[in-house]
């Protein structure tokens, strides 16, 4: 199971941290992939931050919801709502997004239970993260699986991270990826 650091900006800024703080510490756990989301910064400094953390980070880059900056990344992360702002047709908005990001691209897609992975099974993704695991002060209105989680994992054709709460040591039998937040790293 491998660990994906997931670098969250207003957090990283609460702890007074910067982008090579949080490289420095994926690497030391051995973070394979690192997701960047900045909920609250202008596209121009999201796009920045991008751009110092793929000098940084050789490994795989996901963008969080910008997928209009896939370019300098490997790959975009949506949640639900963002997916059906694409186009009420799950599959329609998948295509789109591919379109829009090229087909290289890794299109990662957030969910929450078992009618959601069902859709997922449907879509041509590359991955899916499912949670959340435990509470987070990130996402407080996420709904917890706690150990639900893997058996709903267990459904899933695509690769599963498991998000919300998740921490370095949590075992899976189910799921490829542990997602790590900022504030756990």
């Amino acid at each position: 199971m491998q660990l994906y650091a997931l670098c969250d900006a207003d957090t990283l800024a609460e702890r007074g941290l910067d982008l090579a703080f949080f490289v420095e510490r994926s690497n030391a756990f051995g973070a394979q992939i690192l997701q960047y989301r900045n909920k609250n910064g202008s596209l121009d400094a999201v796009k920045s931050d991008l751009m110092t953390l793929r000098r940084l980070w050789q490994r795989t880059l996901i963008i969080n919801d910008h997928y209009e900056l896939a370019a300098n990344c490997d790959g975009v992360h949506i949640g639900q709502e963002d997916l059906y702002a694409i186009d009420p047709d799950p599959v329609k908005a998948v295509m789109m997004l591919k379109s829009a990001i090229g087909e290289e691209k890794i299109i990662g897609l957030s969910t929450h239970n078992e009618e959601e992975i069902a859709i997922a099974n449907t879509l041509d993704l590359g991955y899916v993260g499912l949670g959340a695991y435990r509470p987070t002060a990130t996402k407080s209105e996420a709904k917890v699986l706690g150990s639900r989680l893997d058996a709903i994992a267990a459904l899933s054709r695509h690769p599963v991270a498991a998000i919300g709460g998740v921490r370095p040591d949590d075992a899976f039998e189910h799921v490829a990826y542990r997602v790590v937040g900022s504030g756990l790293l």
